[in-house]
């Protein structure tokens, strides 16, 4: 039965209903891997192939990146359960499209539109957690986001595999399953308000958009993107070029290991260092980063490179959750929504950003991609230098 308003406490049922919205961000890349050279050679007498299908494959990725801004002025505007649940019905019907779109131009449209809707259930999802939950349990949830995102990289990866047997158009269907989550949170989520809200949560009381308090996190999180989605991209390319690892099967078990680590990560975050204030997170975070992205320069056995690897996506998944939890502690109700998509964005940024910065900072280093990493840790132990700093200063404005 649907929640009435007398009964308006969010529980376990609420929480595990909003993480699986942020699948269909995962799902928008990840499914579609496995069938891109089905989709090559289908498209293989169309000019630009080679560019078009991988625009097709990440395009809902850039619109997240582009749209999260106005995605919170939408989800702000008409409210955050009724966008995602109208989100996710219209994200089924694009995303299983190009199983009856013969055209590349009206398939990569269509991708588009995709773009945009996973862009609304993101924001409305990660809000709605926000205005469910306070304190230690929001903390939980936001943490668990970033879990559930890494292993559905891992399983959504395995299903695309099984439905490419029939077709690459088989693996698109997979998106209609976002009916199913829309239905689910139609019954069982209601529309949250103001008066629901913790008054220790309120970072402005007139409601004006605190941009002095989220710009510092929503630039953080651009930098946090780029290095949390580097070592992702890049592990296939490290372990064949370096390591003569070339095997599908091998590469594949190194891409699970990294989304394991990552929530491995998640999993740390929410027992200890959930517990730290902003500044200590991320001096944790950042030089875990740092410290295995230098180190992965100097490991000469692949077993090494395996071990600053885990460590690596482990110091991933302690960051995004820690930079998500202080930009909803920073946001008052009557803009949330507009503050999660404008740190979303800076996050999803990172991920095109993270390919070109790799790219510029390889060819300075005449090719040599490890040699790469460790600038990327060097810049992130510089993150983790400012971290400590402001920690220490905290302890000192406590100790006057």
């Amino acid at each position: 039965m649907p929640i009435s308003v007398s009964e308006r406490q969010a529980g376990t049922l609420q929480g595990i209903l909003l993480l699986l919205p942020i699948t269909m961000a995962v799902m928008g890349l990840i499914i579609l891997v496995p069938v891109l050279p089905g989709m090559m050679a289908h498209y293989k007498d169309v000019p630009g192939v080679e560019y078009l299908v991988p625009l097709m494959l990440t395009l809902p990725a850039l619109c997240v990146a582009l749209l999260s801004p106005v995605a919170g002025v939408v989800v702000d505007f008409f409210g955050r359960r009724t966008t995602c649940i109208a989100a996710l019905v219209i994200y089924a019907f694009v995303g299983i499209m190009p199983i009856f779109l013969e055209s590349l131009i009206s398939i990569i449209i269509s991708r588009a539109v995709l773009g945009a809707m996973e862009a609304l259930v993101v924001i409305a999802s990660t809000t709605l957690i926000g205005d469910y939950f306070h304190g230690r349990e929001r903390e939980k949830w936001l943490a668990n986001q970033t879990a559930v995102a890494s292993l559905a990289s891992i399983v959504l990866a395995l299903l695309g595999g099984a439905l490419g047997i029939f077709g690459w158009r088989a693996a698109f269907a997979a998106y209609g399953v976002s009916i199913l989550f829309a239905g689910a949170l139609a019954i069982w989520t209601w529309e949250p308000s103001k008066r629901d809200e913790l008054s220790e949560q309120a970072a402005s009381a007139d409601g004006r958009f605190p941009w002095r308090a989220i710009m510092p996190i929503a630039m953080l999180a651009v930098f946090g993107g780029t290095m949390f989605f580097t070592m992702q991209i890049q592990v296939s390319n490290v372990l064949n070029d370096y390591y003569g690892i070339s095997s599908p099967s091998a590469l594949g078990f190194f891409s699970s290991l990294a989304g394991l680590s990552v929530a491995g990560g998640t999993l740390l975050y929410r027992q200890f260092t959930a517990r730290l204030v902003v500044p200590a997170q991320l001096l944790c975070a950042f030089g875990l980063l740092g410290l295995s992205y230098v180190l992965m320069n100097h490991a000469p056995t692949v077993g090494q490179f395996t071990g600053w690897l885990v460590i690596n996506q482990i110091g991933s998944g302690m960051l995004l959750p820690a930079l998500v939890v202080w930009a909803m502690g920073r946001l008052p109700f009557e803009v949330r929504g507009r503050g999660t998509g404008l740190f979303m964005s800076g996050w999803w940024l990172g991920q095109p950003l993270s390919s070109q910065a790799v790219a510029y900072m390889r060819h300075q280093n005449d090719g040599n991609l490890p040699a790469t990493l460790q600038t990327l840790g060097i810049l992130c132990l510089a993150a983790a230098a400012f971290a400590l700093l402001g920690r220490l200063r905290g302890s000192a404005g406590k100790a006057v």
